[in-house]
């Protein structure tokens, strides 16, 4: 392991480019789809931090979140995600869908 970070200091001084907040977005939705949601949640998080702005991500990470079942955190990112976009209609769309599944789940726990 210690001859690892010797050799990634030397790739940073190299110039070899760090990923995207694009790059993250899409090797995310590539893990997303096969079912690899810790992965994507990952990297949609990392594409948050690269570019917090980007609305993509934010609504990218809320699936994600939602997938994990962190309910509340997924409503927080598309609620940041439609604040960066508001004419969206697809993260629209994510967004009523998701808040429709999760008013499903809050009735059925009050029953």
């Amino acid at each position: 392991m210690l001859a690892v970070v010797p050799l990634l200091l030397v790739l940073a001084k190299a110039g070899i480019p760090s990923s995207s907040s694009d790059d993250e977005i899409a090797f995310g939705i590539e893990v997303a789809k096969r079912g690899l949601w810790n992965e994507a949640r990952f990297r949609f998080e990392r594409a948050v931090a690269l570019d917090p702005e980007k609305a993509e991500a934010h609504n990218d990470l809320g699936v994600a979140l939602e997938q994990q079942g962190e309910f509340a955190k997924a409503r927080e990112s598309f609620e940041r995600a439609l604040k960066l976009a508001p004419g969206s209609l697809y993260i629209q769309q994510n967004y009523d869908l998701f808040r429709e599944a999760d008013d499903k789940r809050n009735r059925k726990k009050k029953k």
